[in-house]
């Protein structure tokens, strides 16, 4: 059993009043509320239903509303290129236009009437916006070829080897900003989307982000997510090419990606890593960034799913303890579409290829995990405030208790092939409500938490009765 007690908080005392740490200078950003305690889903929406259209999945709203989602992310819904497009149907990030609606996936009303839905039932919407590179035959290739980067022969160049469907843009050329700020600027006015997920988020000058984060606000409070993590490499480019200071959680984004805790995540599955390297990248994590900082925790997405594998392939047994980790670590947590269908196959990218929903085998699950995360305050993004103490386990264990107020949540996860019975610390006893089996739950002096092989314990203290 490990011994350490590790406490990443603002206010590590459990007797004087918290002292919450001031974000440094840099800092600025300012999270809408209405994310404080929300989860994110990505919508595959060529892949979610057999007719892959905005109305078709609109229909899966109430679903989602009741699982606990509180951000809708929507992989592009541009027109795709034409010109040296992959597969049938192409790369959604192959943006053709960036004022249009992809006529496979409908109109923009069709659009509109989807964001509008979303809002009534208190989701909100962000766009995936790829600001990087466009198609060969985009429409600015047409109307701006100087836009674009070009090699020593003056010929258009992917930004990435592998990406031979796309091609860079150059963000040296102010006119260029300007048009792609007026553009994210446009969908926020037009469609009423809440915000954007950016591609490849750190291929783009950080100072393009942070004047559009400021344009956007004068619009309404957003929320803009990056794919990007300056605590890992990103596995797409040479070494080298990283650029680990980007800064992009200072002024323009909400959230990075948390890349690293994903491989992670992979190679503690794989036996690669003891659980207990967990420890590490969240010391790594808090040496990095302060706590108001928000980073995106996940196990699954449209690239892990297609290139590097199903959660069934990648993490085994472990799949469902480490979706109880991806959901409850600080950090926003987001659930890929079909994650609660426990989609085991690999959707196809460039072609079509519904997901099979199987009657939602794991809606349950999630349901619990984003209900917890969405109502009680221990568990809210970013907050500089609120506890967060590893408590000691066995060596296939991780267990932690987030604290906010007379509010907290004790996760116990077990990766081993053997049920565990984890010993409580006295200070985290009492009585709880056990929320996978919904019923209360008495930590009393002496016993000890029993979790199954490969399985998972979750109990809530809420200042508030649980309904």
């Amino acid at each position: 059993m490990t011994g350490l007690l590790l406490t990443l908080a603002a206010c590590q005392s459990r007797t004087s009043p918290p002292a919450c740490p001031a974000p440094p200078p840099a800092f600025t950003i300012r999270h809408p509320e209405w994310a404080k305690q929300a989860s994110i889903y990505e919508v595959n929406i060529r892949q979610y239903t057999p007719e892959g259209t905005f109305r078709a999945f609109e229909r899966h709203l109430p679903r989602l509303d009741s699982m606990g989602v509180g951000i809708l992310w929507l992989m592009p819904v541009h027109p795709i290129g034409q010109e040296k497009r992959k597969g049938t149907l192409g790369s959604y990030y192959s943006v053709q236009d960036y004022r249009a609606v992809n006529p496979e996936m409908g109109s923009m009303d069709d659009l509109r009437h989807l964001v509008d839905a979303a809002h009534s039932h208190g989701m909100h919407v962000i766009l995936d916006w790829v600001a990087n590179h466009t198609s060969w035959d985009s429409k600015l290739v047409q109307e701006h070829p100087e836009w674009f980067t070009r090699n020593a022969q003056g010929q258009f160049v992917p930004p990435v080897a592998d990406w031979q469907d796309v091609i860079d843009l150059d963000f040296s050329k102010p006119e260029l900003r300007r048009y792609m700020t007026e553009s994210m600027a446009y969908w926020v006015r037009e469609a009423g989307v809440d915000g954007f997920r950016a591609d490849v988020a750190g291929l783009v000058p950080t100072d393009f982000w942070n004047d559009t984060r400021r344009e956007l606000e004068k619009i309404k409070p957003v929320f803009l997510l990056a794919e990007w993590d300056e605590l890992h490499d990103p596995p797409f480019l040479q070494p080298g090419e990283f650029n680990p200071n980007s800064r992009l959680l200072e002024k323009a984004f909400d959230a990075t990606y948390a890349l690293r805790l994903r491989y992670l995540l992979d190679s503690i599955a794989r036996g690669q890593q003891p659980v207990a390297a967990l420890d590490g990248y969240l010391q790594a994590e808090r040496a990095k960034y302060p706590a108001g900082v928000y980073l995106m925790n996940f196990t699954s997405s449209h690239d892990i799913n297609s290139w590097s594998g199903t959660e069934y392939e990648r993490l085994g047994a472990n799949v469902l303890p480490q979706a109880v980790l991806a959901a409850l670590l600080p950090g926003i947590p987001m659930v890929y579409s079909g994650q609660e269908a426990a989609l085991n196959k690999r959707l196809k990218f460039f072609d079509k290829d519904p997901i099979p929903w199987n009657g939602y085998p794991l809606q349950s699950f999630y349901t619990t995990l984003l209900q917890l995360k969405k109502r009680n305050p221990a568990l809210a993004n970013g907050d500089a405030c609120a506890e967060f103490t590893r408590l000691p386990t066995p060596a296939s264990a991780y267990a932690f208790v987030r604290r906010s107020g007379a509010n907290q949540v004790l996760v116990a996860v077990n990766m081993g092939p053997e049920p565990l019975d984890i010993a409580i610390p006295q200070a985290w006893r009492g009585a709880y409500h056990d929320v996978f089996a919904n019923q209360p739950y008495m930590l009393a002096p002496g016993a000890s938490l029993p979790v199954d092989a490969h399985g998972y314990r979750v109990l809530e203290k809420p200042s508030e009765p649980v309904q």
